[in-house]
C-alpha cells in the first residue's frame, strides 16, 4: 500500500487565514522550523494508479497540485481521475467540503455511516455530485466493506469502527443535552487492509478518548495515524483564540495521563504519526520542547506530502 499525508492540519489550515497565534504568526513570517499545512486528508492507493481518500479537505484541490500521482493523467481521457473513491470518518466541514471539488462530471464513490450520508443528502448543495456517477455507500460500522469505485475494485478493504466523539459543529443541538445530539456513526475511525499481503493501518484524525476496546485494537499495529489536535485541554482559551476545550470539541489531548501519549505508551503500536493538528499546537514548532517530548516518545508529527509504505 501506499499512503500519503495531503493534509495534516486541523480545520483552517496552518497558517490560518484569521489567526494571528504565535504558531500562525511565526509561520507567516517564514521563521525557521514552522511548516506550513493544508487541511486534513490522506490518500491510500494499493497499486499507486488508483486512490482512495480518506476525508475530502476543504483544501483538497490545492492538494491535487501538491500531488501529481493523484492528478488527471495525461494519457487518458479528455476529463479523468485515479481517485476512484473517498471514505469519510465524520461530516466535519474540513472532512467533506473537498467533496464540492470533485463536482465535474467524475465517477467515484462516497463510502461513510449512514449518519453522514443522511447529512449530504440532505443538503442540497451536496447534489452537485450527479447521482448517476457518484455512487454513495454505506460503512457498516464492524463490519468489512471492500471499497470499489467508478467500477474498479481497489484491491482494499476498510473496516470503520466508533470512537468517542462528538457531532459535527453545524449540526449540534444544545437541546439535546450535554452531548448536543451525538450519536453512534458520528466519529468512526478506520482500518484500512490490504487481504493480498494483510498489511493494515488504522486511520483516526478525530477522537475525544482512548477507552479500553480502543486500545485493545490498536494494541501491535504496524501504523496508525491519531488525532493530533491539541496539546492540553485549555490551550485555545489560554491563547486567546476560542472559549472551548479540547474536551468539548471532542479531541483527546496529546498530554497528560490520560492523553494520547500516555495512552499508547503501552500498546506497541511500530510507527505512531499524528494528524489533524490544530495551529495552536505547540508541537508545530520544530525546536519547542513539546516537540521534542512526542518525538522521545516515538510519535512522528505528520507533514502535507508525506509518504508512507506498507
Amino acid at each position: 500500500m501506499f499512503i500519503r499525508i495531503l493534509g495534516s492540519s486541523a480545520g483552517g489550515g496552518f497558517p490560518q487565514w484569521n489567526c494571528n497565534c504565535r504558531n500562525c504568526a511565526a509561520a507567516r513570517a517564514g521563521k525557521p522550523g514552522f511548516r506550513a499545512r493544508t487541511q486534513s486528508s490522506l490518500g491510500v492507493s494499493r497499486d499507486g494508479a488508483n486512490w482512495i481518500l480518506l476525508n475530502a479537505s476543504p483544501d483538497l484541490g490545492a492538494q491535487l497540485v501538491q500531488n501529481p500521482a493523484l492528478a488527471a493523467r495525461i494519457e487518458g481521457a479528455s476529463r479523468n481521475s485515479p481517485i476512484k473513491a473517498v471514505v469519510l470518518t465524520n461530516g466535519d466541514v474540513d472532512h467533506v467540503a473537498g467533496l464540492l471539488t470533485l463536482r465535474e462530471a467524475q465517477a467515484f464513490s462516497i463510502y461513510a455511516s449512514r449518519r453522514v450520508l443522511d447529512v449530504l443528502a440532505g443538503n442540497a448543495l451536496f447534489d452537485v455530485l450527479a447521482a448517476n456517477l457518484v455512487g454513495r455507500e454505506i460503512l457498516t460500522i464492524d463490519a468489512p466493506t471492500k471499497i470499489i469505485g467508478a467500477g474498479v475494485d481497489l484491491g482494499l478493504v476498510v473496516e470503520a469502527f466508533a470512537v468517542e466523539g462528538k457531532i459535527a459543529l453545524y449540526l449540534e443541538d444544545a437541546a439535546a443535552g450535554p452531548n448536543f445530539g451525538t450519536q453512534i456513526g458520528d466519529t468512526l475511525g478506520l482500518r484500512i487492509s490490504d487481504p493480498a499481503t494483510g498489511e493494515a493501518f488504522f486511520y483516526i484524525p478525530g477522537c475525544a478518548k482512548i477507552d479500553e476496546k480502543l486500545a485493545a485494537r490498536l494494541a501491535g499495529a504496524k501504523l496508525v495515524f491519531f488525532d493530533g489536535t491539541l496539546w492540553h485541554d485549555d490551550e485555545m482559551i489560554e491563547q486567546g483564540l476560542l472559549g472551548k476545550t479540547g474536551a468539548r470539541m471532542g479531541h483527546v489531548n496529546m498530554s497528560g495521563p490520560e492523553g494520547s501519549i500516555a495512552s499508547f505508551a503501552p500498546l506497541g503500536v511500530e510507527r505512531k504519526v499524528y494528524i489533524h493538528i490544530n495551529n495552536s499546537n505547540p508541537v508545530l514548532n520544530e525546536f519547542s520542547p513539546e516537540r521534542k517530548a512526542a518525538e522521545a516518545a516515538g510519535w512522528e508529527i505528520g507533514y502535507d506530502g508525506m509518504e508512507l509504505s506498507l
